[in-house]
């Protein structure tokens, strides 16, 4: 199948990037490369542009999107090792730098990944297919406790114990190979009402176990971190997030950088020694018009965080 993403908030982003066109950026989410193409076309000979993704398929496919451009380079790696990636190329510090969190539509629409709640595959949900765990492993090996604390903390999933208790009841008697099989244990764990509802009745915990497998929470605080500190001065960086969870944690990591006096008002001095890493561009998050939403519905939920580097 033939690697295809719209690219959400696709002028937002470049905007908020405040290109320059001698200087390094990084797009630390290839996908389908249509942010980095957009930001190759503003850079001149002198600029560069690294792109950066752990799915195979998109590097690839980044790679003859892109290849009128010498001044890119892709890296099959995960955004989490953004500092070690950057040292091994030579690279001290970059002036923007673009996440998008998102699922790319190649991932959910090619049934074989096994991130769809509508096709039925083998359980796989890896973004990148060289790692070990995958969904299968998590749905069959993971206690009934583990199971309903990813479910509820990363899903949201009201019905996480019954949904849990059901797979591994199912379980005993077969391993669960399938997404459709565990979209029916879902289904069976489920009052009427629940199955009723306008959102698709997997839809919570097909998020969670995709989250479970690629890590995408757990290091998600460490990397904006060490995406600001890769920034040079007035170097920004752009986040896209997709679901509560993750853009609270954006929300929260920014603050943090941004860093505020706790000192009484009373005080003529500080003396909390607060650090300040620069400022947040976006006190609230950037969201997609109704015109990209009728060409996209995928971009609803989508919510563009912007941090400026100061040193």
């Amino acid at each position: 199948m033939e690697f295809k993403h719209k690219s959400v908030l696709l002028n937002e982003c470049i905007e908020n990037l405040n290109i320059r066109k001698k200087h390094i950026y990084v797009d630390g989410t290839l996908g389908g490369g249509g942010h980095s193409y957009e930001i190759l076309k503003k850079l001149d000979g002198t600029g560069k542009l690294i792109g950066i993704d752990r799915d195979k398929v998109a590097i690839e496919a980044s790679k003859n999107k892109l290849k009128e451009f010498s001044n890119f380079e892709a890296v099959h790696n995960n955004n989490a090792n953004i500092l070690s990636i950057l040292d091994n190329l030579g690279i001290s510090y970059v002036d923007g730098i673009l996440l998008d969190l998102g699922v790319s539509s190649y991932q959910l629409d090619e049934a074989s990944r096994g991130f769809s709640y509508m096709q039925d595959s083998r359980l796989d949900m890896r973004m990148n297919t060289d790692d070990k765990l995958s969904a299968y492993e998590v749905v069959n090996n993971y206690s009934e406790d583990r199971l309903s604390r990813i479910f509820f903390d990363y899903g949201e999933e009201k019905y996480s114990k019954s949904i849990a208790k059901n797979i591994c009841i199912e379980r005993k008697e077969k391993n669960i190979t399938t997404t459709f099989e565990l979209v029916d244990i879902i289904k069976k764990s489920m009052p009427k009402k629940a199955l009723n509802e306008k959102q698709h009745p997997a839809k919570r915990v097909f998020q969670a176990i995709r989250i479970e497998v690629n890590e995408e929470l757990t290091k998600l605080k460490q990397t904006v971190i060490d995406s600001i500190k890769a920034l040079n001065d007035k170097g920004r960086l752009a986040i896209i997030t997709f679901h509560s969870l993750e853009d609270k944690i954006v929300k929260h990591t920014y603050e943090e950088m941004e860093g505020r006096c706790t000192c009484p008002k009373d005080l003529p001095v500080c003396i909390c020694n607060y650090i300040s890493y620069g400022k947040i561009i976006t006190k609230k998050p950037i969201t997609s018009g109704e015109e990209e939403l009728k060409e996209n519905p995928r971009a609803r939920s989508a919510k563009l965080r912007v941090f400026e580097r100061i040193n």
